[in-house]
């Protein structure tokens, strides 16, 4: 329970002579990943026409990788009108006439999820561009992983960056739209986890380091540079990736518990597979690039390409079968149907 209400930002003001929620308005970082004042941009209006009767769908990260080729397919089905959230939106422009998505089915929209000025600012246009009209589906897909930086990088507003980007900005992002996915009926909001996040898996259980969120000491300390991991001990890149992940997940627990019955909102995660090739890796070693993709296509059989684990992503919200809350979808071992981890 204490697990839970520190990974959903609640739990911190009376151990902490500052709260969490607090520091989630503060910016005093030199070195800044979005700048108010140069980065944001109009907001775009008149959506609902664009829109017409399609579902609205946001994707994070929808640039490249798992994100770009979910939100294609999704795109491609004629039922959803596609919000690519990026942080280069000139990028996400040229991947999407590339990836042949359909001109009149996406709108790219500026989001750096390492700031949560920037996290508001997408929200504010989002509104506007949408108008009073719901939100169908958020797919919360963006995410770091810095495995070999010897020291912590950080967000402006002071969070280790893969805690911050991966979990911290899609928690505030989650929150600021939950009134708008409720005006939908049966509208769905799936946050990609990880195999890595699991203790019971060879990926989360067996490679080392293992997602460990310890007593949490470091997010009591506020999470706040110079404390870089959530439990308090000593930066480790590999690590802070996993452990932001299961925040993911303990996440989509707790909007489950606080959020599904009042609202009707689907809340879930997933692993699509292990993309081997995907960028997410492009930090680690070059014989790991190359090894690690033929181990998991002939040893473990848990390989899946980028183009089917965008597939199974968008399958989520598009699926009839997918409409349960508080489940974890993963594929595993080569596995052509989607399954469920459940009690029963």
């Amino acid at each position: 329970q204490t697990n839970h209400a520190i990974a959903t930002g609640t739990a911190t003001a009376t151990r902490s002579p500052t709260s969490l929620c607090d520091m989630l308005t503060q910016t005093e970082l030199p070195q800044k990943l979005y700048f108010e004042k140069t980065d944001r941009e109009p907001a775009k209006v008149l959506g609902g026409i664009k829109i017409g009767n399609r579902k609205l769908t946001v994707v994070t990260g929808a640039s490249s990788g798992l994100g770009l080729n979910c939100a294609a397919t999704l795109a491609k089905t004629g039922r959803h009108f596609v919000v690519m959230a990026v942080r280069d939106v000139e990028k996400g422009k040229r991947v999407a006439k590339e990836f042949g998505m359909p001109e009149g089915s996406y709108v790219v929209m500026k989001l750096e999820l390492g700031s949560l000025q920037s996290v508001r600012d997408f929200v504010f246009n989002l509104k506007a561009f949408k108008s009073n009209r719901g939100l169908d589906n958020l797919i919360c897909n963006a995410a770091v992983y810095k495995p070999t930086d010897p020291e912590p990088a950080w967000t402006d507003d002071g969070f280790e960056q893969s805690m911050g980007i991966n979990h911290f900005g899609h928690f505030l992002l989650v929150n600021l739209l939950i009134d708008d996915l409720a005006k939908v009926k049966g509208s769905r909001c799936c946050v990609v986890g990880s195999i890595t996040g699991n203790s019971n898996t060879v990926g989360g259980g067996l490679v080392y380091p293992r997602a460990d969120l310890g007593d949490l000491s470091g997010f009591a300390e506020g999470a706040k540079k110079p404390v870089s991991m959530a439990d308090g001990k000593p930066f480790f890149g590999a690590k802070a990736y996993k452990d932001s992940k299961v925040c993911n997940m303990m996440t989509v627990s707790e909007l489950h518990r606080r959020y599904h019955e009042s609202t009707g909102i689907a809340f879930s995660s997933m692993y699509p597979g292990c993309i081997a090739e995907t960028q997410l890796f492009r930090e680690k070693r070059p014989w790991f690039r190359k090894a690690f993709p033929w181990f998991m296509k002939y040893v473990t059989g848990g390989y899946v390409g980028m183009e089917e684990a965008g597939e199974r992503l968008a399958q989520v919200v598009d699926d009839p079968q997918c409409t349960k809350s508080d489940v974890y979808w993963s594929w595993n071992g080569g596995a052509q149907q989607i399954g469920r981890w459940s009690e029963d």
